[in-house]
């Protein structure tokens, strides 16, 4: 008995961590005064052969279990770092083989924040830092002293800081932003205006929006105007009373007319009647 409880006592708290097969399992603490560990599972992003995937064979990283408080500059790339220098770390909510569209780092705008859990592909600039990452042991601290996460009361009133704007920043990056946008649209009209009309290598002449003919504009209003242009077009041309069905409907309207009106003659008489009074003189 002495002896099993020795044997249990040695044997690895690594091998008792449940994870999924093929994962290897990293324990990680939000800070020192936590005891309970949260576990992160990893194993070398792979594909199917003949699947294309945007992230580079044999120097990736799935990451499985990220917690929220996790984020790229102030978790994963400082956790992972001392298995070799990190390239990139992409956060998504849910796996994929594709690169996230990387968007302009703006000072006012953000991208929305993934809710919950979330799974990572961590690109190191070398192989060997996916298989020292395999290895690596916990438990790793997420908040320290020199890179403190901030959580709580504190992360609530740095939102509502951040959420404040400068006026007038803000005027001078969206007046950027249009007119980088507006040089581009130009760009992209003096293309269109030079292809119009030009076949390609194969004989074919790609239609654009800003030939002879425009197209109309793909709005409810100019639809609602073409389907009633074309609901009068049919009436012009449809036969009255050719057709069987269309002499029983024609009937089966007059009748009902007939009855409306029938009983509007009854209402008004009865109205008459209520309001007749007896005027000898």
């Amino acid at each position: 008995m002495v002896a099993r409880r020795r044997k249990r006592a040695a044997r690895d708290p690594r091998e008792e961590i449940p994870s999924p097969s093929g994962y290897s399992a990293i324990p990680i603490k939000f800070s020192e005064k936590q005891q309970a560990c949260h576990y992160l599972y990893v194993r070398e992003h792979r594909v199917r052969g003949g699947t294309d995937s945007s992230w580079p064979q044999k120097r990736t990283l799935f990451v499985l279990n990220v917690p929220p408080y996790c984020t790229e500059q102030d978790c994963l790339s400082r956790l992972l770092s001392p298995c070799g220098p990190v390239q990139s770390v992409d956060l998504q909510q849910k796996p994929d083989l594709a690169e996230s569209p990387k968007e302009p780092k703006s000072k006012f705008f953000h991208p929305k924040p993934v809710p919950g859990f979330q799974v990572a592909h961590v690109v190191f600039q070398k192989p060997s830092g996916v298989s020292a990452a395999l290895a690596l042991k916990g438990p790793l601290l997420v908040s320290t002293d020199s890179y403190p996460v901030k959580s709580g009361l504190r992360k609530w009133i740095s939102d509502y800081t951040d959420s404040v704007l400068d006026p007038e920043a803000l005027r001078v990056e969206v007046d950027t932003f249009m007119e980088a946008y507006d040089k581009r649209i130009a760009e992209e009209d003096a293309k269109a205006k030079e292809e119009d009309g030009v076949p390609d290598d194969e004989g074919w002449v790609k239609v654009t929006r800003r030939g002879r003919r425009p197209v109309l504009p793909r709005t409810e209003a100019a639809s609602l105007r073409v389907l009633e242009r074309e609901k009068r077009k049919r009436a012009r041309k449809e036969l009255l009373n050719f057709y069987a069905w269309q002499h029983r409907e024609t009937k089966m309207e007059h009748l009902a007319q007939l009855r409306k009106k029938f009983e509007e003659d009854k209402q008004r008489i009865e109205l008459m009647r209520a309001q007749r009074k007896f005027r000898p003189y």
